[in-house]
């Protein structure tokens, strides 16, 4: 297989908690679709946590796992972000932002301790989540005569494809989620259907 049709994210927020030395570190986990999410919830725990030291946080994003973000909020570079950025690769996971929330408890406990703290809140975080494994979709809009519906339905039924939108009238559309592994095998039947259009919208 050239790539993964498949990735793993958490079905519902969590949250867990790691306590060192008297700081307290809040880890909160959240099944996210785009980074514009991402301030809301940070900006919702810090109103919710307005006296505690530090939120810091790191996500990934999208099915390749290719885009992720990381904040320190002022803790040591290295200390927060990126431990926990290095527990969501660990554990394969994406479209996920873990935010961690620090009550600073009075004493220092050094780079080696802040690191394995934010790593160890991260953890307890997705101790408690359900972790889901999702398929990769291509969203496609195949367009039709009404006299090609029998030929269609029975492919998209025949092929297990999810239909997201349909629209009947004398020209018929309906809008499908084809899973990356089907989409040639899917394609090419649909081609072959006389008078078929077919129009690629994006991936989920």
């Amino acid at each position: 297989m050239l790539f993964e049709d498949t990735y793993r994210t958490i079905e519902n927020p969590s949250e867990g908690i790691f306590r060192d030395r008297g700081s307290k570190f809040l880890g909160y986990a959240y099944p996210i679709q785009s980074d514009s999410e991402v301030r809301a919830i940070v900006a919702s725990l810090r109103s919710e946590h307005p006296k505690a030291n530090h939120h810091c946080w790191a996500m990934r994003l999208t099915t390749d796992r290719s885009v992720f973000k990381l904040n320190d909020d002022g803790e040591p570079p290295g200390t927060a972000g990126r431990p926990i950025l290095n527990t969501l690769i660990s554990k394969d996971l994406t479209n996920i932002l873990v935010v961690v929330v620090r009550y600073f408890g009075g004493t220092l406990l050094g780079v080696p301790g802040l690191i394995n703290a934010y790593k160890m809140a991260t953890e307890e975080a997705l101790a408690h989540a359900v972790i889901v494994e999702k398929t990769v979709n291509d969203i496609y809009t195949i367009s039709f005569n009404y006299l090609q519906m029998n030929n269609i339905m029975r492919l998209i039924k025949d092929a297990d494809l999810a239909i997201l939108n349909q629209q009947f009238d004398n020209d018929c559309s309906i809008q499908v989620a084809i899973r990356k592994m089907q989409v040639n095998m899917v394609l090419d039947k649909l081609h072959k259907i006389e008078g078929v259009n077919v129009r690629y919208d994006h991936s989920i």
